[in-house]
């Protein structure tokens, strides 16, 4: 029996991580929901039982084993060395310590695991989604054969940015509707009916920063196996799930029928009809990265082969996030005593 705390339980993240939990291995443990002050007394469910939330004290990583991080950047910061000092295991799904000396980027789905965390570990980050989808594919198409050049773009969701990039997409979709003034504080900028490459300079969060942190995540992951990833995040009108446009130049011409087989497996779901296209709708709730394959014509005389190929993919971005942290603390099991020292 694991002691389980989610600081940040009342955001979108925290409450698909606590969805995921029910559903998984950990499923036994005790759980304790913790978020700010503000939050404080909301009423919440965890399985069949109803609980509320709690503001972190000086007391709330005692005896907890797994501490996921899901609120801000800042609420880690603050929190994570007590939890840390409690003998918490610490999984920051935030991102606010990716930087910091010892902390790992994870992703225990990838074949090989660069780094794996030891007793030393102060914690680890379950990798980016975004990066996990994109280190998933090239990890794949690397098995079939040498990947000279990778560009991607990102769609990026407004629930990535939160509840309240949520609700000011929403708000700004009924206004201009009704021809009303636009709420901007979170984006600064007009984000409905509307593609952006950045925002206000009053904007609350950053697509710079979140392109640095895919790239820094996907760098871990990739560990020198695969070409530097050509990175550009734009700013989607849609409320959830990640879409990608990825291009990818092999060293060789490889059958068509190869690349199929290999991008085809665990937790990605190759989708080979153009009426079943991949897009954040039908990725919303699905556990895989769904993607689809386009080789590109005239690059070689067989055109059964090809060693140039576009991929469009899609996933739920809180929901792959959510099962990778959960991956996570299963591999981070064997680092947590069991039993009673005599």
């Amino acid at each position: 029996m694991y002691k389980i705390a989610i600081a940040g339980a009342s955001t979108l993240l925290g409450r698909e991580l606590k969805e995921a939990l029910e559903e998984s291995p950990l499923a036994t443990a005790e759980f304790i929901l913790l978020d700010e002050p503000t939050a404080q007394g909301q009423l919440d469910q965890i399985g069949d039982e109803i609980t509320f939330l709690k503001a972190i004290d000086e007391d709330a990583f005692e005896r907890v084993d797994f501490t996921f991080f899901c609120g801000t950047e800042d609420l880690t910061r603050r929190h994570w060395r007590q939890a840390l000092r409690s003998g918490s295991t610490v999984l920051d799904l935030s991102g606010a310590l990716d930087q910091e000396t010892g902390v790992l980027v994870r992703a225990p789905w990838l074949g090989s695991a660069v780094i794996a965390p030891d007793l030393f570990t102060p914690a680890v980050v379950p990798a980016h989604p975004a990066a996990l989808a994109l280190a998933l594919v090239l990890e794949r198409l690397q098995s079939a054969a040498p990947v000279r050049f990778a560009a991607a773009t990102l769609l990026q969701p407004a629930s990535e940015s939160g509840r309240a990039a949520m609700d000011e997409l929403h708000q700004q979709t009924v206004n201009l509707l009704s021809f009303q003034g636009l709420p901007r504080a979170t984006f600064d900028a007009q984000v409905a009916y509307n593609l952006l490459s950045g925002f206000g300079e009053a904007a609350t969060v950053s697509l710079g920063a979140v392109e640095a942190r895919v790239r820094r995540h996907y760098d871990a992951l990739a560990g020198g196996r695969w070409p530097a990833l050509a990175l550009q995040v734009i700013q989607a009108p849609v409320f959830h799930g990640q879409t990608f446009s990825i291009a990818i130049e092999l060293e060789r011409p490889v059958d068509i029928s190869v690349l199929e087989e290999a991008l085809s497996g665990d937790h990605v779901d190759l989708v080979l009809e153009d009426t079943d296209s991949p897009s954040n709708l039908a990725a919303t709730g699905q556990n895989d990265v769904l993607v689809r394959m386009r080789p590109e014509p005239g690059i070689s005389r067989n055109p059964n082969q090809t060693s140039r190929l576009w991929l469009w993919a899609a996933c739920d971005n809180l929901r792959l996030n959510a099962r990778n942290a959960i991956e996570c603390a299963l591999d981070l099991r064997r680092l947590r005593p069991q039993g009673t020292v005599q």
